[in-house]
């Protein structure tokens, strides 16, 4: 853990004790949290500098089910946070394309590499819910056997580049 305090703001950073419940999602059933390259199994970082808050869960997990299987589980579970986008990369696949929310697969506030996923790499596939201030994703990541697979909720600040400056 690693905390960090200073009279304009501050970060915090937990990393092995996050899990699916702590995003609002269902673990898939016998998953296993499972820790990335770097050894770690999860992640929490807050950072906030007066009215500019972001914070990031991320957890990964590992199952021997078939990838249809899960992307199905977690399709139907992303429906509680509204429409839910299937992307490749930065790409739609199927419909909607955008939510109602107005998130699409190519957010310019959403370049996050977490865990080895990058969700803006051609090469994965994610579902996503939710609008682009507060969003849940699902991340697929290629394994040998079974499938391996990333959760993330990032709550992101208002007021970026090209942001109308609404909030959800």
């Amino acid at each position: 853990n690693v905390r960090i305090e200073t009279p304009l703001g501050g970060m915090q950073v937990r990393s092995g004790q996050t899990t699916a419940a702590d995003l609002g999602l269902p673990a898939y059933p016998g998953a296993q949290v499972s820790p990335d390259s770097e050894g770690d199994k999860s992640a929490d970082v807050r950072m906030g500098f007066g009215q500019w808050q972001m914070h990031v869960d991320v957890v990964t997990y590992t199952t021997p089910d078939a990838q249809n299987k899960v992307v199905a589980f977690y399709k139907n579970a992303l429906g509680r946070f509204g429409d839910v986008l299937s992307c490749q990369g930065n790409h739609p696949v199927g419909t909607p394309t955008v939510t109602s929310a107005g998130l699409t697969c190519s957010e310019s506030n959403s370049h996050v590499h977490v865990n080895g996923v990058n969700v803006e790499d051609d090469n994965d596939f994610t579902l996503r819910a939710g609008s682009k201030h507060h969003q849940h994703i699902f991340a697929l990541k290629s394994s040998g056997q079974g499938t391996r697979f990333t959760l993330i909720e990032m709550q992101l600040p208002s007021g970026g580049s090209g942001d109308s400056g609404n909030s959800d």
